[in-house]
């Protein structure tokens, strides 16, 4: 799916937008640009599934542009199965969401690395 994010004051709206680079281009580019020889040796991003249901994504930020840049925190609970958490902590990104929010967790991320990177 394609998507494109706009901010809204309670959290991440995603609409279509067939002109839009899909997130999980976006993310494996990202991860590819950390890869220097040894980033990729001892960090990395892991993704797992929830027994509740849902996801969890988890980022290292350890030497990367990211590592000490500040994130505000993301908390949307629209329903038992549509959810989104985000923060960041002890040098990691970290999202959860329900099982249809995947794709809404990664965007979280891909936002934030964007605001950073046009500041």
């Amino acid at each position: 799916m394609l998507v494109r994010c706009a901010q809204w004051e309670d959290g991440l709206v995603t609409t279509h937008d067939p002109e839009a680079v899909d997130t999980l281009s976006w993310i494996q580019d990202w991860y590819a640009s950390q890869c220097d020889g040894d980033w990729e040796h001892g960090y990395g991003i892991c993704v797992e599934t929830l027994d509740n249901p849902g996801w969890s994504v988890k980022i290292n930020l350890t030497d990367t542009d990211l590592q000490d840049e500040p994130f505000e925190s993301v908390k949307i609970e629209r329903s038992k199965n549509n959810w989104v958490h985000c923060r960041t902590e002890e040098g990691f990104w970290k999202g959860w969401g329900g099982p249809n929010n995947l794709e809404e967790v990664l965007l979280s991320f891909r936002q934030w690395v964007e605001m950073v990177n046009s500041a």
